[in-house]
């Protein structure tokens, strides 16, 4: 099967492989592109977890500033300050900041959530559930979904990105990985808004 340049353009494009890996990817895929996409992707996450035993020292600081209301600084790290300069890195730095903007996380990850805020939270929850008259048996499964849940609505990396809901931003962030070829790291931000009370 003939596998146009253009294609194999495309998912060198997306995916941050060399052309040979793209052409090859697109032949073990019978010329199904979405097929490629995928094998490629999986690669790059793998490739991408093993960097993420590697330290993040550089990177950069971020802000976007939403009509004069909305504040928002945000640090990405990086392993080299040549990705750090990288148009890709800077982008995903201006998506990160306005998702920041849009979404108002609390945490980075769940790793970030306080001990006493996820206990204090499960027993609300059980509260609830025991007042609803669910099965004992089955009351700490339900408390455990529920938890990450709310959880996952209020923690960055576990949120639908505002660009591309079927994508978190953890999944972005992996993109970038894979894409740039190091590990990177959203280490932490802030977020002011107009008349909100700390």
């Amino acid at each position: 099967m003939a596998i146009s340049i253009d294609e194999i353009k495309r998912l060198k494009d997306l995916t941050g492989v060399g052309l040979t890996d793209a052409k090859a990817a697109l032949q073990d895929a019978d010329g199904d592109f979405d097929k490629a996409l995928e094998a490629m992707r999986k690669k790059g996450m793998t490739k991408a977890e093993k960097r993420g035993e590697r330290e993040a020292r550089e990177g950069k600081i971020g802000s976007y500033l939403h009509d004069n209301r909305i504040g928002v600084l945000v640090e990405i790290n990086c392993e080299t300050d040549f990705v750090a300069k990288n148009e890709k890195f800077e982008e995903l730095l201006k998506d990160v900041a306005m998702h920041i903007a849009a979404s108002a996380p609390e945490y980075v990850s769940m790793d970030d959530i306080p001990a006493e805020t996820r206990d204090r939270q499960a027993a609300e929850f059980k509260e609830k559930v025991v007042a609803e008259g669910k099965p004992a048996d089955k009351a700490d499964m339900i408390v455990d979904g529920m938890l990450k849940k709310y959880f996952a609505e209020r923690c960055l990396l576990d949120q639908p990105f505002i660009k591309n809901p079927d994508q978190t931003v953890g999944d972005l962030v992996k993109e970038a990985n894979a894409q740039l070829g190091e590990n990177i790291v959203v280490r932490r931000f802030s977020r002011l808004q107009l008349g909100e009370v700390a």
